[in-house]
């Protein structure tokens, strides 16, 4: 049986790559985006992919004329939620009012279940009190709503990241969030069959450094159908920066750094924690958010992260490829929700759904 999704906000597609390993149709997806929609198009051929602001658009005009939707899933920009920009976390910030354009869509297209995702400090913005507005609005459009903060380290994603889920359905089940998995994925399973590049090295094609036998299980799901790693790019950092990085251990930041190679920070102590992290080979990274912006470092090389790295710690698979500059590909990787973290929350929306089917032909 065909399952209908659409997908909002969708960026680049994590949201639907997860969809789509669990069993979902995706018929539309929304973004503005031009790159990021340029790499949806890319990697989801078969779905029809509107570039637009989505406050210009009838809902109506995307729900097929044989069937119902399934689900509608995404998540509005995060500029508004990110606990990274509290001052303008507030309900005058325009990015805000998006989320009322989600609610719009499940208003008028009456989807079988929705999932809204957002950033974690979605769920104390206004002290909560948006959150259970939402809450509040779902409920009273006739769905059963459950929301969770969500780690993607729990469910198979090589990355300490955290995302918030409120899902609903309008068929009267009571929706329980997926069990965690037992062992968490360090870094050096993720990347470590990964090409070795240099310094702002720019290599489309590579070679990966054992054989499938030989790789780990979380590789051998992320070559998936791909012969050769391709998109390892690294962007360029100045000699400074390098001899920065070389001062800093695993799991260091830039407290490790000499003071005399920080003299152009007015206030080193007023550093964020998070940049010039060298990730810890043996652990779950932390958060891939814009990792150059932040200057995560490689657990073993003095450089960045290549593109191909930061997709497999967001658990995207190696024949995924992004379109756009370098910057715009960072960006969508930061951007998008970890797809097996996704696949996780839809496999057990759809076996909530197949068993509550089982239990009405009973």
């Amino acid at each position: 049986m065909k399952r209908i999704g659409i997908d909002i906000f969708a960026g680049a597609g994590g949201l639907s790559l997860g969809a789509e390993m669990a069993g979902i149709t995706i018929s539309h997806a929304i973004e503005i985006n031009r790159s990021a929609v340029r790499t949806y198009e890319r990697n989801h051929p078969d779905t029809k992919v509107i570039c637009s602001d989505i406050r210009d658009l009838d809902p109506t005009d995307l729900k097929p004329k044989d069937k119902g939707v399934f689900i509608i899933m995404g998540g509005p920009p995060c500029q508004g939620f990110s606990l990274s920009n509290t001052r303008t976390r507030t309900m005058k910030n325009p990015n805000n009012s998006l989320f009322e354009e989600f609610l719009r869509f499940v208003q008028e297209i009456q989807p079988d279940w929705f999932l809204f995702e957002n950033v974690y400090g979605f769920t104390n913005m206004s002290n909560g009190a948006v959150r259970r507005l939402v809450e509040i609005c779902f409920r009273s459009l006739g769905y059963e709503v459950a929301d969770e903060v969500l780690w993607a380290s729990d469910y198979g994603v090589p990355q300490r990241r955290n995302r918030y889920f409120m899902v609903g359905n309008r068929l009267g089940i009571k929706f329980q969030f997926p069990q965690k998995h037992k062992k968490p994925i360090s870094v050096w399973e993720a990347i470590s069959d990964l090409p070795i590049v240099g310094n702002g090295e720019q290599s489309f094609e590579g070679k990966y450094l054992c054989s499938l036998a030989e790789a780990t299980a979380y590789q051998r799901l992320m070559r998936h159908d791909s012969e050769i790693p391709t998109q390892n790019l690294v962007s360029l950092n100045n000699e400074l920066v390098i001899k920065r990085y070389k001062h800093i251990p695993q799991g260091g930041n830039w407290r490790d750094i000499p003071d005399e190679l920080m003299v152009n920070y007015a206030d080193k102590e007023r550093c964020h924690s998070g940049i010039y992290k060298r990730l810890k080979a043996d652990e779950p990274s932390v958060v891939i958010s814009n990792y150059r912006k932040s200057m995560l470092i490689h657990p073993f090389q003095d450089r960045g992260l290549s593109v191909r790295e930061a997709a497999r710690i967001q658990s995207f698979p190696d024949d995924f490829y992004f379109e756009g500059p370098i910057s715009h590909i960072q960006q969508q990787i930061g951007n998008a929700v970890p797809p097996l973290l996704a696949k996780a929350v839809i496999q057990q929306i759809l076996k909530l759904t197949e068993d509550h089917e089982q239990g009405q032909k009973n």
